[in-house]
């Protein structure tokens, strides 16, 4: 081959490359560089990678979390507890794939080789009082099965290396409140992993159902409800049902106390406790659609093995006291709480929003 034919062949490399990275036309051209490797055709039979860098997710310092633009952030409006860790959540699709649609309370069906990544950090972190990202936990999707990959940060912040045998992380911050936080965060293990995510033998992504979804976003252009932000990025089909039945914010004051009830058992309790799940033997079904029925919240229904004689019911009626459903939340017991992993402190906001809910039940078990 000549150096003209050479010369050609470059110059139309790079211009394939660049018409295939600019998905988006307000793509900032920084997203298109070399490393931005999600914009190109991942070989997910190497996957997963030794480094988090590997991928090419983020531009610029990594430990910002500024994602190449054919890479959409997303949030849900009620999201799990995870020891008061923030998280960032972001999810890549391959080009010309779209998920669809099945119903609001399920899960969108998302095509081979998605990729949904998620990034655990606390601020306020001891002894410098700084920013501290955790952990980046990706699902993604080969031949019709999610797979788990997890990159713990080192302490310099500069990169995340692939990890899923489960690790103790000790940490302090300082809450919102000032209050001083001392604990041991946990990595998950694969098997961790599987535990909540399962059904069946198939493990499954929790958050993104159109019931969580259905909620403005401030993206870089703008505000924008999320489900149309993924019809127009070309991540969702455009037959969305004209309203959609969407779970409360639990941390909305001014909404009905039931409401907010029912959206955080939803997302910390539902997952484990649905059909062929971890917890499906237990009568308990927590979730959105499901939770409309007084028995499926454990009102008068007894538990199994009480802790305590003196906890009649799941739910006791006026009386959180004798609640296994309270007592499960109040404790950090490992045999004892609830939910069984991804917390080891007490999320004292959401014991003191069902402590209230319950003593104000007016319901005869007898």
């Amino acid at each position: 081959m000549n150096r003209i034919n050479i010369a050609f062949v470059l110059i139309l490399s790079v211009i394939l490359f660049l018409t295939q990275c600019k998905r988006d036309p307000d793509m900032p051209d920084e997203a298109c560089s070399s490393n931005a490797q999600v914009s190109g055709k991942f070989n997910f039979s190497q996957f997963p990678f030794a480094n988090l860098s590997t991928y090419g997710f983020f531009t610029g310092d990594m430990k910002d979390q500024q994602v190449t633009g054919d890479i959409l952030p997303y949030d849900v409006i009620t999201p799990l507890f995870s020891d008061y860790a923030h998280k960032k959540r972001f999810i890549w699709m391959p080009e010309d794939s779209l998920s669809s649609y099945n119903l609001d309370t399920e899960l969108l069906e998302m095509p081979n080789h998605t990729i949904l990544i998620k990034t655990f950090y606390y601020n306020n972190v001891q002894p410098g009082n700084e920013t501290q990202l955790i952990e980046t936990r990706l699902l993604y999707k080969v031949n019709e099965e999610w797979k788990f990959a997890d990159y713990i940060w080192n302490d310099e912040q500069t990169e995340a290396v692939f990890d899923l045998s489960g690790e103790n992380k000790d940490l302090e911050f300082i809450n919102d409140d000032g209050e001083l936080i001392s604990f041991t965060y946990r990595i998950p293990s694969e098997t961790e992993c599987f535990t909540c995510h399962k059904i069946t033998n198939d493990a499954l992504p929790i958050g993104p159902k159109p019931q969580n979804l259905n909620q403005e976003y401030s993206y870089s252009d703008g505000d924008m409800n999320q489900l149309q932000k993924w019809i127009e990025f070309g991540f969702l089909e455009d037959e969305l049902p004209t309203s959609i039945e969407t779970v409360a914010d639990w941390a909305d004051e001014s909404l009905p106390k039931l409401d907010r009830v029912r959206a955080y058992l939803d997302m910390n309790c539902a997952h484990c406790h649905r059909q062929d799940s971890h917890c499906s033997y237990r009568p308990m079904r927590f979730a959105w659609n499901e939770s409309v029925l007084m028995e499926n919240l454990g009102i008068c229904i007894e538990p199994a093995e009480p802790i305590d004689p003196f906890q009649t019911y799941v739910v006791s009626p006026g009386n959180a006291a004798r609640s296994m459903m309270y007592y499960r939340m109040n404790t950090t017991e490992a045999a004892e709480k609830m939910p069984l992993m991804g917390r080891t402190i007490i999320h004292q906001e959401s014991v003191d929003l069902i402590g209230e809910w319950i003593n104000e039940l007016e319901i005869n078990c007898e």
